[in-house]
Order: C-alpha cells, then structure tokens, then sequence
C-alpha cells in the first residue's frame, strides 16, 4: 500500500511539474501592481478557432495564424473608456517587443465601426496595432469574453496560459518584465 501512495504521490509531482513547464516562464513572480490581476492559469487551455475580421477588409483570420510565438490579445471596443486609455500603452508592448517572438494582437468586439477604430487610433497616436473586428462576438463568445477589456495571454502553442479582467498598465515596468520573460524564452530555445 505504501508504495502506491508513493507512486500516486510520483506521478501527482511529475504531472505538475510537466504543467509548469508547459507553461512556460514563471510570470507569476513578475506580477506587481495592476499585473497581479494576471490569472496564471496552472495548466495551458484551449482557445476558440472562431475567425474574425482582419482589418481593412483583408478577409479573416484566426487565433491558429499567430502560432509559434506568444500573443497579448486584448478585447476590446472603441466605446469603452479603460480599452481606449490602454491602447497607447499596448502600443508601447508592440514597439517595444514586437517582432518573430511576441505580438499584441488587438480585437474590437461587437459594435465598432472601422471608420471610428481608424480615428481613435488616429487619435491616440497607434500605429503598430492591429484594427481587427468580432462585429458578431462569436471570437469572444466562445472565449468567455464578458465585460471589457479582457486581455489573454497566449502561448507559441496557441494556448491560453494567464487571463487579465479589466484594464491595466501595460506600459508598467511589471508588464515589460512579464512579456520580456516570455520572450527570452522563446530565443533560448
């Protein structure tokens, strides 16, 4: 009998372990301040395949297009006050870290006309974000996206691994950290 538990107890830690590692870096050390509303999910989960709209009417497009490198993809609408006040600094993430291992993918859900997304990036001086549309919610919907912003992280994999509700500084030095984290991870393997 002991020896069972032993093993039970074995396999529970490998498991775990296996988790963690899936998941990728420990972020969850890096969360101070509005990142500690970062959920760390304890193991990767599944993301919808549902398209959306790719901006200026260049067809559509689905989370599976961003696989092999991880993405900060935000909600959002151009009516909702705390989306518009992140945006800019989404746009810092981008500049700063965007390129083969990292991309903030930005995703107006429901009722967006691209002509007021064209000005409100306009506006607020964004120009390396995506102008993407979920004009039906169907993309949201089937992530669980209820309230806005909402921000997931996502793996190279194309799995969820930590959740964000709500808004949040994403210029702060705490977020750098997270994703330059995620992105050394990618270029030392």
């Amino acid at each position: 009998m002991r020896k069972f538990v032993l093993g039970l107890m074995y396999t529970a830690l490998l498991a775990g372990a296996n988790a963690a590692l899936a998941a990728g870096p420990d972020i969850l050390s890096l969360r101070e301040g509005d990142m500690k509303k970062l959920i760390v999910h304890d193991a990767p989960q599944a993301v919808s395949d549902a398209p959306f709209q790719l901006a200026d009417d260049a067809g559509t497009g689905t989370l599976a297009d961003y696989r092999g490198k991880y993405v900060l993809l935000n909600f959002w609408a151009t009516w909702c006050a705390p989306c518009r006040k992140e945006m800019p600094q989404l746009e810092t993430l981008q500049k700063e870290f965007g390129g083969e291992h990292f991309e903030v993918v930005t995703i107006a859900t429901g009722r967006n006309s691209p002509q007021g997304i064209i000005k409100f990036f306009e506006e607020a001086g964004v120009e390396n974000l995506p102008r993407h549309q979920d004009p039906q919610q169907q993309l949201a919907s089937q992530m669980a996206i209820f309230g806005l912003p909402i921000t997931v992280l996502i793996d190279p994999e194309g799995r969820e691994i930590a959740r964000l509700r709500g808004d949040a500084k994403w210029d702060s030095e705490s977020a750098k950290a997270i994703v330059k984290a995620l992105v050394d991870s990618r270029t030392e393997s």
